[in-house]
């Protein structure tokens, strides 16, 4: 018998961990091996995240939940999802920052709320966590394994094309009366929504925090630079 989905237990927490976990793990095994396995397993997990999401897709019709609302990829993690597969089959720098600051702002937080209603062992469980969590997983991986990262002018292209987002999400709830990125009203579950004001009110918050989490992540890499420029530069005479 399916147990109820309960947030933060074991099987929750071993399923954020392994987004973590599995990326060291698979460039501690292809690294060694050479360029031609490293771009093999990217175009694996490209592979992965796509026939994932046709098999979500399957599991949504056959429960009898494959509304508009889901089918159109108009959530921030589709666009994420998108970008990250791109930048597995194709790496660049303009689809990798997307799915960078998208993946840590928008996917980890539905990882960490998800919208399931079995745990583990259940298909819906099993699916989103790896939807989201290879997501995660990608990114890093693309990190470690191709050497990509972001740049300062990642920040205005990202919050460019974040807000080119929103006008898309916000048109299609106005014309669909759907609720994608979560703009017309909050999660029908529990998440961060539930400490902010009434809509359209969290509107504004999403916006701060939106900008205040692309700066965060971009924290790690602008310290990194600096130690690193720090260290370079010739001591004095």
């Amino acid at each position: 018998m399916l147990r109820p989905f309960v947030p933060f237990s074991e099987n929750h927490l071993i399923a954020v961990a392994l987004a973590f976990v599995t990326p060291a793990a698979l460039v501690a095994a292809v690294r060694p091996l050479g360029k031609s396995y490293v771009r093999g397993l990217s175009l694996f997990l490209a592979a992965l995240l796509a026939a994932n999401w046709f098999l979500w897709m399957d599991l949504l019709y056959r429960k009898g939940w494959l509304t508009l609302g889901s089918v159109l990829p108009l959530n921030l993690c589709d666009w994420a999802t998108i970008a990250t597969i791109v930048t597995l089959v194709h790496p660049n720098q303009r689809t990798f920052e997307l799915a960078y600051f998208w993946a840590l702002a928008g996917t980890l937080q539905g990882m960490m709320t998800p919208d399931v209603v079995y745990d583990f062992p259940d298909w819906q469980f099993i699916l989103f966590f790896v939807f989201h969590s290879g997501i995660i997983a990608s990114v890093l991986y693309l990190i470690f394994a191709e050497g990509l990262r972001p740049v300062p002018a990642s920040i205005p292209r990202v919050i460019l094309w974040t807000l080119f987002y929103a006008v898309v999400a916000g048109s299609a709830d106005w014309l669909l009366g759907t609720d994608f990125g979560f703009l017309r009203a909050k999660p029908p579950f529990h998440t961060v929504f539930d400490f902010m004001p009434a809509w359209p009110w969290y509107i504004p918050v999403l916006i701060v925090l939106g900008l205040l989490s692309t700066l965060i992540y971009y924290a790690p890499w602008f310290i990194a630079d600096f130690v690193r420029k720090r260290r370079v530069q010739p001591a004095p005479a």
